[in-house]
């Protein structure tokens, strides 16, 4: 492993939820959510954070805790509503399933979680936004909404094209970073649409890595793949935010 990398990883992992940043409740169409913002500087590049399917739990503040140390500011938002933090394997599907399959929902939080954002005075106008799993899927939901963000970034993300949707209205450079053992026809969709909407993208396949490798401390973490992805997403970074 990197051992920068593995340096800042140990750094969050030795850390809890409420040692960073500041944890934040905010208003979008009547409910209230809450997120988590890592504030890096007064001008730092931002980074727009979604959570996985079991909601906003340590594991995206860890991941903003490193982002900071890199020196950039993170709003890690909240997609299902405060308190609602779901454990149950069928808990989590019900709430995921209440985005997908209400998309204009699903857009209407990412984009109230941004006004939000701006409001205390993040880096709006140079932003990317990343997500995992679930997030990734909202991620990729929020690019074909047209969003102006400077990119997007989805690890192991759901790349179906819902019903309806094409590519047409994105903008921005994509990243997108997916399992072989995920299946590969979304991911083959995704790139052609990509390609035929004309913007960047690079589309990043890891070998030996299931679904969700990400994930330290879960039985699916796969520590090569983690850090070559996690190097994969900076260096995106650095190319993608001024």
């Amino acid at each position: 492993m990197n051992k920068i990398y593995a340096a800042i990883l140990s750094m969050a992992l030795g850390t809890t939820f409420s040692v960073f940043g500041e944890s934040v409740d905010y208003k979008v169409s009547g409910v209230t959510f809450a997120g988590h913002i890592e504030k890096a500087s007064e001008d730092a590049p931002l980074v727009l954070l979604v959570h996985d399917w079991d909601g906003l739990t340590d594991y995206e503040v860890k991941r903003a805790g490193m982002l900071k140390a890199l020196g950039y500011s993170v709003f890690a938002i909240d997609l299902y509503g405060k308190g609602v933090r779901p454990t149950a394997i069928a808990d989590r599907k019900k709430c995921m399933g209440m985005l997908t399959g209400d998309r204009p929902k699903m857009r209407d939080y990412m984009r109230g979680a941004l006004s939000f954002a701006k409001e205390q005075g993040l880096n709006t106008e140079n932003c990317v936004a990343m997500g995992y799993c679930f997030g990734g899927t909202a991620v990729l939901e929020l690019a074909r909404s047209g969003e102006d963000l400077k990119g997007f970034a989805s690890f192991h993300g759901g790349l179906g094209l819902p019903e309806g949707q094409d590519y047409s209205k994105v903008t921005g450079e994509y990243l997108i970073m997916h399992s072989i053992t995920d299946g590969m026809d979304p991911f083959s969709q995704l790139a052609e649409g990509l390609e035929k909407a004309g913007v960047g993208a690079q589309l990043i396949c890891y070998a030996g890595a299931p679904h969700g490798w990400t994930v330290f401390g879960s039985p699916r973490y796969a520590e090569k793949q983690d850090a070559a992805s996690w190097n994969h997403f900076i260096q995106y970074l650095e190319d993608t935010l001024k």
